[in-house]
């Protein structure tokens, strides 16, 4: 498809720009990540993570002292407590194991759909697109998806591309969305998919 040759080309190093080093430091950071950027999770969970790197370490930490750690990712009282939640899971119910399916992630505290797919993509390797602000936007403007909500958004995109790009799609769009795309102002005339772009050519 050329509409990805031509993002894949412009953002060649696109990938996931959180910092860890296992699948449950992914989950945490992930979680942390709503309505934050990736730059200001690593900077947390950089300190967070020496403190407390396992399910039962958080389970084991003072919840005020878990809200104090990650006080700068913004909503951190529900953050705190769904973490603390979902260690809790984790060790009653999967041993300690961050699972990988979309099932049963999904039971998790704090860990909704977009957070489920980020998990089976780059954890596991699983072909998902996860749908968060950037991609959802940038899906309109380009004429993927006229989806209303992001479950819907997330199964255009899954017909429009290969299952095997879906990884490489989701760090596309984000990029594309932070670089240029942007949410005011964006950046048409030196978008590199301009000419794929039906808002583009409808101006």
């Amino acid at each position: 498809m050329e509409l990805f040759e031509q993002l894949n080309n412009t953002y060649s190093d696109a990938t996931c720009e959180l910092e860890y080093g296992s699948d449950f430091e992914l989950l945490i950071s992930v979680i942390l990540s709503a309505q934050c950027t990736d730059k200001r999770v690593n900077t947390v969970t950089r300190e967070l993570f020496r403190v407390a790197n396992t399910p039962q370490a958080f389970c084991d930490m003072e919840l005020s002292t878990l809200e104090n750690h990650i006080k700068s990712c913004g909503l951190y009282k529900n953050k705190a407590a769904n973490i603390k939640a979902c260690c809790s899971s984790l060790i009653e119910r999967f041993g300690g194991r961050v699972p990988d399916t979309m099932e049963e992630l999904i039971t998790l505290a704090g860990v909704g759909r977009k957070t489920a797919n980020v998990m089976l993509s780059v954890a596991f390797g699983k072909p998902a697109i996860a749908v968060d602000t950037h991609v959802f936007r940038v899906a309109h403007r380009l004429g993927l998806s006229n989806g209303k909500t992001p479950d819907e958004v997330e199964k255009d995109l899954c017909a429009v591309f290969d299952p095997k790009d879906y990884r490489s799609v989701h760090f596309l769009l984000i990029r594309h969305g932070r670089d240029c795309c942007h949410s005011r102002n964006p950046d048409c005339e030196n978008c590199a998919v301009n000419s794929h772009c039906a808002t583009y050519c409808k101006q």
